[in-house]
């Protein structure tokens, strides 16, 4: 524990993300102090300095590593560089929190779970933010306390309202595809709401609908998967890029003795309009809206459990399963097959 009781952080890439975390923990997570910014991007480094007076910046993630005092690192930097830099961290002695996904190559995934282990003092969590949202929890906890009966089906899905500026398709060549990109949410929140069953087989499918240069990098703006499970229980998951009215996000599960449903409504707000268009009310525009409590709350559990010696509340391995299942359907929707697990 550091010496003043506080966790001293930083924050590794201060793009869209990574700048709304390195606020969360510069002015929202009380157990933590943002030291350190490290960033290839000069405009980013003056940003952190700026607008949220972090006192070290450093473009190199080694010279980062290096700074006295560090105890922890939150990576928020493209998916390729996620195994090489938990790595580094876990090597320098530091904590990490990484965003998703953990690669989009499964044994570099297998690679850093076996390197995690050899540093048990150290804290490693993927940023699995449903985890950590209340409605997510309270259906996990309805459901461990039987009040559905056995779960046996979850359909899940994320839809980002559509983007004409195209930011995704530039972004699609690094980004695994929509699959991993997106469905790696659904996929995990699936397997920790069914309590974590092993995948037997998936199938999938999925069109260009809108945009048209997510060819070049075989990837689609509209999708949809199903994954069997070893015990006979499914899950189905849809992904798209083209909503017209906001984001969603919603899962539903069935059990023999009842039904939940997480966001069937994506409101943004409990206001209600009627109007001459009829009655309605208005949708979260992007996921950061939908889950803007859950990623504060993610950071702090984090925090806490670095501070306290507390096991993180996800795993690698959690991270390693949701990207075998994420590249199985990939895999699925290239090779038109079903793809065993």
């Amino acid at each position: 524990m550091s010496s003043a009781g506080r966790l001293k952080v930083a924050v590794v890439g201060l793009g869209r993300l990574g700048r709304r975390h390195a606020a969360n923990l510069a002015r929202r997570v009380p157990r933590a102090e943002l030291v350190a910014a490290c960033s290839p991007a000069a405009d980013e480094l003056a940003w952190a300095k700026n607008e949220l007076g972090v006192p070290h910046v450093f473009a190199d993630y080694g010279a980062l590593l290096a700074h006295p005092g560090l105890e922890a690192v939150f990576l928020v930097t493209p998916t390729t560089l996620h195994p090489r830099q938990i790595l580094e961290g876990l090597h320098a002695g530091k904590h990490v929190f990484c965003e998703k996904p953990l690669s989009l190559d499964l044994a570099e995934c297998r690679h850093v779970e076996a390197e995690a282990r050899r540093h048990p003092h150290l804290k490693v969590m993927l940023g699995f933010v449903r985890r950590f949202d209340a409605s997510y929890r309270a259906a996990y906890e309805r459901i461990a306390a039987g009040a559905i009966g056995r779960p046996i089906v979850v359909r899940s899905h994320t839809l980002d309202k559509h983007d004409p500026s195209g930011f995704f398709v530039r972004f699609s060549g690094t980004s695994g595809g929509i699959f991993c990109d997106m469905s790696v949410h659904d996929i995990d929140a699936a397997r920790w709401l069914l309590g974590d069953p092993e995948p037997r087989r998936v199938f999938s499918t999925g069109l260009i609908a809108v945009h048209d240069g997510l060819a070049a990098h075989d990837d689609i703006d509209n999708g949809m998967a199903i994954c069997e499970f070893a015990d006979g229980r499914i899950a189905c998951f849809g992904a798209s890029r083209t909503l017209a009215h906001g984001h969603e996000a919603m899962t539903e599960v069935t059990g023999t003795a009842g039904r939940l449903t997480i966001g069937g409504n994506p409101r943004l707000d409990r206001l209600d309009i009627a109007d001459a268009h009829g009655v309605r009310n208005e949708c979260t525009p992007t996921f950061y809206e939908r889950f803007e409590d859950a990623f504060l709350r993610e950071l702090n559990d984090f925090v806490d459990a670095a501070l306290d010696d507390r096991t993180p509340p996800l795993t690698l391995h959690d991270a390693t399963e949701a990207t075998r299942i994420g590249i199985a359907m990939r895999t699925s929707l290239l090779e038109r097959r079903i793809v065993e697990l």
